[in-house]
């Protein structure tokens, strides 16, 4: 049980740090390519910060612990928006642009409700069994393809930006290997934490959707938590949300999806209704809160998130 734990411990290390070498590395690379910042921080970063998530799933699929895989994107979903953005809110009030309430906030609700309905297949198709399909991993990456569009043309029509001629922070070569080292440790500490997480979950006899849930969702939001935290307190207000609202998005499409689409399907698990009515209701309340206050999120609102994730984690626990 010790020495599970520690290899816990040491996976999640891995995949925090593998995730930020990846990140400093990957941009880097496009920016020896010169390809404009702020495409950077829409697609790598956010792609970075979901890496722990992408890299469990896969694992975990592969090694057929399907429960894992989706308490990894439900949970680290949830825990982003009532957790984090209520930390953060509590620590600023959270100004949201209007361009995200009209458009990137409508997305992260439709992608939410997607995957809901491509799960209940017993309540919408009356089929015997609910489950995520090799198909509906496609319709799910051919959505993801409609926000990769969107962050194009964000990034065609932009122009402010400046930082194409910036000089990158390494080398091509270096640049390429930090991406390699990154990835590694990536992949090592996911192997680390799925099998790590799986053992303790029999020694305690309790369900691999708690685990999920819990540790390995809180463990795998380490790097947006951090960002998130620090953006706040910067004030970096346009980091802090696309953060979030960019990561929930890679969590459903790229990190159930791909692996959905490679490994062919995930079948009905132990998941409670409770926990996909609570990623819908954690995707409307952010955005009702982006809405009111003068597209604010107070630290009222921020407190109410605190407190809805306190009676949703001891629900999880209980039922």
């Amino acid at each position: 049980m010790f020495w599970n734990i520690l290899l816990l411990i040491i996976g999640f290390i891995a995949l925090i740090k593998g995730a930020d070498i990846f990140v400093d590395g990957a941009s880097s690379t496009a920016q020896n390519f010169k390809v404009p910042k702020m495409l950077i921080g829409l697609t790598i970063v956010a792609f970075g910060t979901s890496a722990p998530e992408f890299a469990v799933s896969m694992s975990a699929l592969a090694s057929g612990n399907s429960d894992m895989v989706l308490g990894n994107v439900i949970g680290s979903n949830i825990l982003n928006i009532l957790l984090i953005l209520g930390v953060a809110a509590m620590i600023k009030p959270i100004a949201v642009k209007d361009n995200t309430v009209k458009k990137e906030l409508p997305l992260v609700i439709l992608i939410s409700t997607l995957l809901v309905v491509l799960f209940l297949d017993t309540f919408f198709s009356g089929a015997s069994a609910n489950q995520i399909t090799r198909s509906d991993g496609i319709v799910i990456i051919l959505f993801f393809s409609i926000f990769l569009y969107y962050l194009l043309t964000i990034a065609k029509r932009d122009k402010t930006a400046k930082n194409d001629n910036e000089k990158p922070k390494f080398s091509l070569p270096k640049s390429l290997l930090f991406v390699l080292l990154g990835l590694v440790a990536i992949v090592v500490g996911s192997n680390l934490v799925v099998d790590s997480a799986s053992s303790i979950a029999t020694t305690l006899g309790i369900s691999e959707r708690v685990i999920a849930l819990t540790i390995i969702a809180f463990g795998t939001s380490l790097p947006e938590l951090v960002t998130t935290v620090v953006s706040a307190k910067k004030g970096e207000q346009d980091l802090l949300v696309g953060n979030i609202i960019g990561s929930n998005i890679f969590n459903v499409c790229l990190v159930l999806g791909v692996p959905t689409v490679i490994f062919g399907g995930i079948a009905e698990s132990s998941f409670q209704i409770l926990d996909l009515i609570m990623l819908i209701v954690s995707a409307v309340l952010l955005y009702i809160f982006s809405k009111t206050s003068g597209q604010k999120i107070s630290r009222v609102e921020g407190g109410v998130m605190l407190a809805i994730f306190a009676v949703y984690y001891t629900l999880v626990f209980v039922i």
